[in-house]
């Protein structure tokens, strides 16, 4: 076992310092995983909200956790016109989720973590925002939805997407059907944003700061070289992103906001598609993920949908006209009417007027679901899973969204589980 947590001051701050906005009125957090998107935008936004603590943070990687905690500290210093320094840090995530005083987890981690993590954040019934994609592969995800189903924990999918005006009013838009019934819909995410293939790299010395092993987890034992996994003392896009052990790439990384749009507004967010066919190329070498594809996928009722690399953006298209939205917003229809036309009696508001964060911590306090549970956001993934294996098998392949299986395919079926290193997760 790690360290344990080193505490600064007494966790519990008295109501009079914070009046109404007192740490027993807030849901209490733990940041974990402390990189780039941790750090900004995560921490910032849990910061400013009424209704969230931030009282732990945690890393494997020491400077991070460092640099987190006085994030953290000094806000709270700043805010109250005082010296604050309470914010726990912790090196081992596990004692985070033995303590009884935090109530939710925000967990932003390399994506072989998400899962493994998440799983046992469940079982020790924290609630549980997660960064996107959910997991690596469609056997993870599954894994996931069962020990949510077996909880009452809130979860959340951590994209603002669908809190975008923009965004919401396309779907309101296609959900009421001012463009009839969907026919087609296409879907793009950006190239890669690291730049240019990277070649095999020499091993490097492991830096002081950083526990490599544990960095790994669940993942597969590999000689460390620092584009394998992150900037030493630093926050730039992490080489991880292009590793094919620990994410899918960008097929999943934007898929799962882009996609989630696709789901949300063809109202098949707890399905998937029954047909898959695709091409795509894989880059060589240490980065070796997808960098280029296009997919397409046939729902039970017919509906086709398009995926590719491109711009980002999404457009439906139906008997009675069609919807585009390129992100973050512009935002596009066949006719003004489509959009500009107000609400009728029987049509449903899509409004979104929380931010994503705020979505999950109102959740907790109103025991509802959140805008996007970790189960819609699994079948996200499926959806950009199910391409990726379509395009690695070159063949067209038959799914069954209940099962979630494939149909007739012993090789594909294959693929749909990544064994786990039990060094430090056992499912």
């Amino acid at each position: 076992m790690l360290a344990a947590g080193s505490f600064l001051a007494p966790a519990i701050v008295p109501a009079s310092v914070f009046g109404k906005n007192a740490p027993s009125n807030r849901i209490t957090v733990a940041c974990i995983g402390l990189g780039r998107q941790m750090v900004n935008p995560n921490i910032p936004q849990l910061l400013k909200s009424p209704h969230a603590q931030i009282v732990a943070v945690c890393d494997v990687d020491s400077w991070r956790l460092e640099k987190a905690r006085a994030q953290v500290d000094e806000y709270y210093g700043k805010e109250r016109g005082a010296t604050y320094q309470a914010c726990r840090t912790y090196s081992d995530y596990r004692e985070i989720l033995q303590d009884k005083s935090v109530d939710a987890v925000m967990l932003s981690l390399p994506d072989h973590w998400h899962v493994p993590m998440a799983v046992e954040a469940i079982r020790a019934g924290k609630h549980v925002s997660l960064e996107k994609p959910v997991s690596t592969c469609i056997g993870h995800g599954r894994r996931l939805v069962e020990a949510i189903r077996k909880s009452k924990v809130i979860t959340r999918n951590d994209s603002e997407f669908r809190t975008l005006p923009d965004i919401w009013k396309a779907v309101e838009a296609v959900r009421n059907g001012r463009i009839g019934k969907v026919q087609r819909i296409y879907v793009a995410v950006p190239p890669e944003l690291n730049g240019d293939p990277l070649p095999p790299q020499p091993t490097m010395p492991v830096p002081p700061e950083l526990n490599y092993d544990f960095w790994l987890g669940p993942a597969w034992e590999a000689p460390y070289t620092e584009k394998r996994v992150h900037a030493v003392k630093g926050y730039g896009r992490p080489g991880w992103m292009r590793v094919s052990d620990y994410c899918n790439g960008m097929i999943s990384n934007w898929g799962a906001h882009l996609v989630g749009i696709v789901q949300w507004g063809n109202n098949t967010e707890y399905t998937g598609p029954v047909e898959i066919e695709g091409t795509g190329d894989f880059d060589r070498g240490l980065w070796n993920t997808m960098n280029r594809f296009d997919i397409r996928y046939r729902f039970a009722d017919g509906v086709e949908v398009f995926y590719k690399i491109e711009r980002p953006y999404v457009r439906f298209e139906g008997t009675g006209g069609w919807v585009e939205i390129e992100y973050p917003d512009k935002l596009s229809a066949s006719s003004p009417d489509i959009l500009n036309t107000p609400l009728g009696a029987n049509e449903k508001s899509f409004r979104v007027d929380l931010s994503d964060k705020d979505d999950f911590l109102m959740a907790i306090k109103e025991n509802r679901p959140s805008l996007e549970p970790l189960e819609t956001a699994h079948r996200t993934i499926s959806i950009c899973q199910l391409g990726l294996i379509a395009v690695k098998i070159g063949a067209k392949l038959q799914w069954d969204p209940e099962k979630e299986d494939f149909i007739g395919d012993n090789a594909a079926s294959a693929m749909l589980d990544i064994p786990v290193r039990e060094k430090y997760f056992r499912w």
